[in-house]
């Protein structure tokens, strides 16, 4: 049988058509579908705990779901906890981060006056009409405020209720997922899903241990500085670095500020100094050996990944994006006709080379991912 043959500008515009018509569904579906893979990244990583306990252990396949998510809650609730005692004792130290600022303001003020002759007075009346403006719009404020705590809170909601829905009808959805194509394809697709499933369980478990080493790693550093609150910006920056390249840049600036506010400016330099060591041993060691290159993205996609995700999604995209691109990776270098896209989001191809591999102890040795 003859295929139809479309010229090349025809399936260049329908392709340009299909990916904006995509994203506008994205976009259109951010509170549904950005909790929903969420979820699923969730429940890929929380898959072998409801495997063991409803085949080892014998648990039904509801109640080994609803242990699966108590888990989860426990952890959420552990973090929200953290995070809440942490910024609790934060607080105490405003008053002398208001102090540090003030006194860099007032720096900052006498450089404007001097280098652009503007009056202080009149830099304070500047300063006053944007108050008052700002302060005359505390109605769109409040609806911001009320508008981000409701988003979070149905984000939260549906997230919870996919995730449980997919671990307990993970068979269901896998059964239409081969069912869907051609009997002939029926193998293939079945390969494929099942590589797609074990990388993503492998990826997600590796993004996890990548956050605690940074996190470990980051408090090291800044608790030998004798940076205040250590343990949070270390945990923060873990968290802050799923984001590539934005996420440790954030997270130095944070801890830059604390280190300024609450310590002597010369630590500011050991903190930038230290962060951009740990972003090394990241890059070079830590992702290679926890996360492995075949689902490593270059520099180049994982920029415009951040910057589509927080156009379609906000900040939710910005950490959403890499772990997606991650996964479509994974699918098209598996898919004949799309693996030249596969590579297009990967790293240069290399030489083969021999794995590199440490040897910790007798009976522990890591090496290289693929």
């Amino acid at each position: 049988m003859n295929l139809l043959k479309i010229p090349f500008l025809q399936k260049l515009a329908l392709a340009i058509v299909c990916i904006i018509g995509l994203g506008y569904l994205l976009h259109l579906g951010q509170t549904i579908i950005a909790p929903f893979f969420l979820a699923f990244l969730m429940a890929m990583l929380f898959l072998p705990i409801a495997n063991f306990l409803e085949y080892r252990l014998k648990f039904p396949r509801s109640v080994s779901t609803l242990t699966s998510v108590s888990i989860l809650l426990i952890v959420l609730m552990s973090l929200l906890y953290f995070f809440g005692s942490q910024l609790s004792s934060f607080s105490k130290d405003i008053p002398q981060l208001t102090k540090q600022f003030n006194m860099v303001f007032h720096n900052l003020q006498k450089w404007v006056s001097t280098t652009f002759h503007i009056n202080i007075n009149e830099q304070l009346n500047y300063l006053d009409q944007g108050l008052h403006r700002l302060l005359s719009s505390s109605g769109i404020i409040l609806g911001f405020t009320f508008g981000i705590f409701s988003s979070s809170l149905g984000f939260t909601v549906f997230f919870l209720l996919f995730f449980i829905f997919i671990l307990n009808y993970r068979r269901v959805l896998h059964s239409f997922i081969v069912n869907v194509f051609n009997e002939k394809h029926k193998a293939s697709v079945q390969e494929v899903v099942s590589e797609v499933r074990l990388m993503t369980k492998q990826y997600i478990i590796g993004l996890c241990i990548q956050i605690v080493i940074v996190s470990t790693l980051t408090t090291i550093l800044l608790t030998i500085l004798d940076v205040k609150y250590a343990v949070l910006l270390g945990v923060l920056t873990g968290l802050l670095n799923v984001i590539p390249y934005i996420g440790i840049a954030i997270s130095l600036l944070i801890s830059c500020f604390i280190s300024f506010a609450t310590g002597e400016a010369s630590t500011c330099i050991y903190v930038a100094i230290g962060y951009f060591v740990i972003h090394l041993i990241d890059g070079n060691i830590i992702l290679p050996f926890v996360v492995g290159s075949k689902v490593k993205i270059n520099a180049l996609f994982s920029f415009l990944g951040i910057l589509v995700g927080e156009q379609l999604w906000g900040i939710s995209g910005m950490f959403l994006c890499i772990p997606a691109i991650a996964i479509l990776k994974i699918i098209f270098e598996r898919v004949e006709d799309l693996k030249p896209w596969g590579k297009l989001f990967g790293e240069d191809e290399k030489p083969l080379r021999p794995k590199k591999t440490y040897k910790i102890s007798k009976r522990i040795t890591i090496k290289e991912k693929d």
